[in-house]
């Protein structure tokens, strides 16, 4: 039977003035070709994106969002219409408190830019949101991945965290190829390195053995 796929994919951009942004280096291809395995398998597929310069994949229901309250709202609005959710966004953890409506003008050797913390839209996935389906988490790490990995799951309440270590240059952010962690509650395996288009299938059909077994 068909499920309903709700993913969350690339970066988000936080304002600081009309012509900058705080963001990172998420291509979002990861999460693109999560959703587009996934419509390939005939579910149905429900894509809230931050900013990519990636093709919308064929056959699914396309969100585009700036900002990570944008990206809460959206996830909020449409996750209990999902019975497996995938949040692969690399969102921004802060926001300027402030953002003036013209253009930072260049003054003294230094700024200070007064930051708050955006809304975590994977914890609130469960406590906030309702959400009772299958929930998979993505941890972008750099040191200590599984340990970080295994709090996240834990702290968040998911099904699955899968986690990679950003900090090598041949997977991750901005590349064609990935190596993957799969940390669960009672065990850990993992993907060896491969396209992402490769990994996204795998992933997939984890997520739908995850659901059936709930």
């Amino acid at each position: 039977m068909p499920k309903h796929f709700l993913i969350t994919a690339g970066p988000t951009r936080e304002a600081i003035d009309p012509v900058r942004y705080i963001s990172n280096h998420s291509s979002g291809k990861m999460g693109y070709a999560i959703a587009g395995a996934a419509a390939h398998e005939g579910h149905r597929v429900t894509l809230i994106s931050g900013p990519t310069t990636l093709d919308v994949p064929h056959g699914v229901d396309f969100l585009p969002v700036e900002t990570a309250q944008e990206m809460y709202e959206a996830t909020e609005r449409y996750i209990k219409k999902a019975d497996i959710a995938v949040f692969a966004a690399a969102v921004a953890d802060y926001r300027p408190i402030a953002v003036p409506d013209q253009k930072i003008k260049k003054s003294s050797d230094t700024m200070t830019i007064e930051l708050v913390k955006n809304p975590d839209i994977l914890a609130s996935a469960r406590s906030q949101f309702g959400f009772n389906g299958t929930l998979i988490g993505f941890a972008a790490e750099t040191e200590n991945v599984i340990e970080n990995a295994r709090g996240k799951l834990e702290r968040k309440q998911c099904d699955l965290i899968v986690a990679n270590d950003v900090s090598r240059k041949d997977i991750g952010f901005n590349t064609a190829d990935n190596e993957l962690n799969l940390v669960f509650p009672k065990k850990v395996s993992s993907l060896e390195k491969a396209s992402k288009t490769s990994l996204a299938m795998e992933l997939v059909n984890i997520a739908l053995e995850l659901n059936q077994g709930e």
